[in-house]
């Protein structure tokens, strides 16, 4: 029941503090691991607190002075990740790891690192269903130890990277709102020559010989990649998510976190309204389970290097704009008809510079029944014969 307390403790402690990524997370446009490649909406902040956790029952062994003890090893991490739409294809995030388990006979971490980074995304072509995006990240050691068994490798420096994102849409005028598909694949850099992993205290006995490789002479480096699906409903969303790492250059042996890690990712988000979605989704890693790590850092001969599965549990707020508390379904219908004249001038506009006038007539019907489709809907929900269903808070702007 005390462990009980533990995770409910770090849920708690991220929903009620209103503030690339701990294990690829992402509280943007996208899935749970899978970033958008399209960008938040212009002056949407949004916030999304989420906890992680994993455990495993395990046994100290008998001794001539004590018996054999079973406990549970628990890996819980607390986060928010706090999302703002600086323009069309502009966008920052912070993401700061309020509660990390540490694993390491020390009292856990009660604010830990922090994510820094920004977005450049909503790019397309004129008709493609496709949109392309860049993000630039940073971290910050923020916490007070590193070297962490089971989560990413970071040596306690100031970290870098970046990721390319591509998605695909079924509905290119509503991406979020029909079928989609993404995939990032980005480059990290630990920055972290001359940094100590393990301290000479703990390199002693049969550790002793370690300390050549306690000490790191070449930069870690990473590429991190996620690949998603998401299908969307009226009041729910499913994901299935495919994400890990694979090593340009790995840390020294002693790293807790000296392995590659690929997991598959489902999610379901349920969607009661425009401001708040409820996001739920559980880890399996697909890759073997592999104890490279020599040293302190390395795990019992029972447990997992990476945690063997995770459990996910979060919700994503609108904060900014207000207005999205006060918007009803048929108003967003009216802006959406606007946005549609616009499209029809823009059309027309471009026709006398178009060399085929076939293409630019299928455009024109193309666009003309989705209009007809939403006035139609417009009009049942005018009448009272269809329920209001509630729009994705993260959708972008046509």
């Amino acid at each position: 029941m005390k462990d009980l307390y533990r995770i409910i403790a770090a849920f708690l402690l991220v929903v009620l503090v209103p503030s690339v990524n701990a294990e690829i997370f992402n509280g943007g446009p996208g899935l749970t691991h899978t970033k958008a490649a399209w960008a938040q909406k212009k002056g949407y902040l949004t916030v999304f607190p989420n906890t992680r956790f994993w455990g495993k029952v395990t046994e100290t062994p008998a001794t001539e002075t004590t018996e054999k003890r079973a406990y549970t090893v628990w890996d819980v991490q607390g986060l928010v990740s706090v999302n703002y739409g600086i323009n069309e294809h502009f966008g920052f995030y912070m993401l700061p790891i309020m509660y990390q388990d540490l694993n390491q006979g020390d009292k856990d971490e009660i604010f830990w690192d922090t994510f820094i980074g920004i977005k450049a995304g909503s790019y397309k072509f004129a008709d493609s269903p496709f949109q392309f995006g860049v993000e630039l990240a940073m971290r910050f050691p923020t916490g007070s130890k590193h070297n962490v068994i089971y989560e990413d490798y970071t040596a306690g420096t100031v970290e870098w990277g970046f990721n390319g994102l591509v998605s695909w849409a079924k509905d290119k005028s509503y991406p979020d709102e029909d079928l989609n598909a993404h995939f990032n694949f980005g480059y990290w850099n630990h920055n972290d020559v001359g940094e100590t992993l393990v301290p000479d205290s703990l390199l002693v006995g049969s550790y002793a010989n370690l300390k050549p490789y306690a000490n790191v002479l070449d930069p870690s480096q990473e590429l991190r990649y996620a690949l998603g699906l998401e299908y969307p409903t009226a009041n729910f969303n499913y994901g299935l998510e495919i994400y890990g790492n694979g090593w340009l250059q790995k840390p020294p042996v002693t790293a807790a976190s000296h392995e590659y890690y690929s997991y598959m990712n489902l999610s379901i988000t349920y969607k009661p309204n425009k401001w708040f979605n409820f996001v739920v989704s559980g880890d399996i890693r697909i890759s073997p389970d592999e104890e490279e790590t020599i040293g302190p850092r390395m795990t019992r001969p029972d447990l997992p290097n990476y945690s063997s599965w995770k459990i996910n549990v979060g919700g994503r707020f609108v904060i900014l704009p207000t207005s999205v508390y006060k918007v009803k379904e048929r108003d967003i219908l009216m802006k959406k008809a606007e946005s549609r004249r616009e499209v029809f001038e823009q059309i027309i506009k471009e026709k006398k510079e178009t060399e085929s006038a076939e293409q630019e007539l299928q455009r024109i019907k193309d666009e003309r029944e989705k209009a007809e489709k939403e006035l139609e809907r417009l009009k049942r929900i005018l009448e009272g014969k269809e329920e209001v269903v509630p729009t994705n808070p993260d959708e972008p702007k046509p």
